[in-house]
């Protein structure tokens, strides 16, 4: 990308536009443009499409989502598959009409089926049946890749998918109920030390493995597939490192400073057993994570503790 070109980041409030947005500003690029979800609707096609004819963005990142944790997406199906499938149609659809010179779709290591063989590859996708608790927001995010995919195939257009897996950073969300494992523990954490709580009864067994990549780390792996790949399959972003939920929980609490007893409710679904990317590809290209997940964690809890606002959420 030239340093001048016009630069679209759907989603630039969101933890993972912010951190591309970041990125970008730092390495110089200076005609990036932003609308907020008040000012454009993304689920909206007309909007969409006349934001497009008017600002004709040369590159697009589309990091805009609807997402949430286990809670959310068991309970709220319906809406993560219809506006998922809605606002990602709509920009992808916009940016092929108006002629965008590239496009990067992110998904998220959720498409990929819940018993794959692991570290999971690229090409294990539509393999075996999903993980019932996030399938929903899988389909969608399956639709808008192969949507991508289809787009090369059909009118040749340069539009690029890739999969990160479970992120975290600044710029997180910290809800209790609508946020992912890693923000949630570091809430739930934080306000037992406050607290003085004696115990912290977490979901599940604590036996599943995941990985995690530092949001910052992401934004270069973005700008870097951006300038340095092409190609109808995704492309996995990730650490290549796993942990146990259990382990994570110690990580957390130690992180924060709690002292307490951590208890494990078995009643509660786990999700899937294990999730770790096959990050090869991406490595082979020449890209790989820098940041630990020891200095990634200190670095969101003083992002927790530093904005009051995202605190109380």
């Amino acid at each position: 990308m030239e340093k001048n070109a016009k630069i679209y980041i759907a989603g630039h409030r969101g933890m993972v536009g912010s951190a591309i947005m970041r990125n970008l500003v730092a390495s110089g690029y200076t005609n990036i443009i932003t609308r907020t979800s008040k000012e454009l609707d993304l689920r909206r096609q007309a909007d969409v499409e006349e934001f497009f004819e008017k600002e004709k963005p040369e590159y697009v990142f589309l990091a805009a989502a609807k997402v949430g944790g286990i809670i959310a997406n068991s309970l709220h199906l319906a809406d993560f598959m219809y506006d998922n499938i809605l606002l990602e149609m709509n920009v992808i659809n916009a940016a092929w009409k108006n002629n965008c010179k590239k496009l990067l779709f992110l998904g998220s290591s959720c498409i990929y089926p819940r018993l794959a063989t692991q570290p999971m590859k690229e090409t294990c996708l539509l393999t075996s049946a999903l993980e019932p608790t996030n399938e929903a927001y899988a389909l969608a995010k399956i639709s808008g890749l192969k949507y991508c995919e289809y787009l090369n195939r059909q009118y040749n257009t340069n539009f690029i998918s890739a999969m990160p897996t479970n992120l975290y950073g600044p710029n997180d969300n910290y809800h209790p109920e609508h946020s992912h494992v890693l923000p949630a523990l570091i809430r739930r954490f934080h306000e037992a030390r406050e607290n003085n709580v004696e115990t912290v009864t977490c979901w599940g067994t604590g036996t599943p493995l995941r990985e995690f990549l530092y949001v910052d780390d992401l934004a270069e792996a973005c700008i870097f597939l951006m300038d340095n790949y092409e190609g109808n399959e995704t492309v996995n972003l990730g650490s290549g490192q796993e942990l146990s939920i259990k382990e994570l929980t110690q990580l957390v609490a130690k992180t924060t400073g709690y002292q307490g007893e951590i208890l494990w409710d078995t009643n509660k679904p786990d999700g899937t057993p294990r999730k770790l990317l096959d990050v090869s590809k991406l490595e082979n290209l020449g890209w790989k994570a820098t940041t630990t997940l020891e200095q990634g964690i200190e670095l969101s809890y003083q992002d927790f503790l530093n904005n009051e606002v995202r605190a109380e959420r």
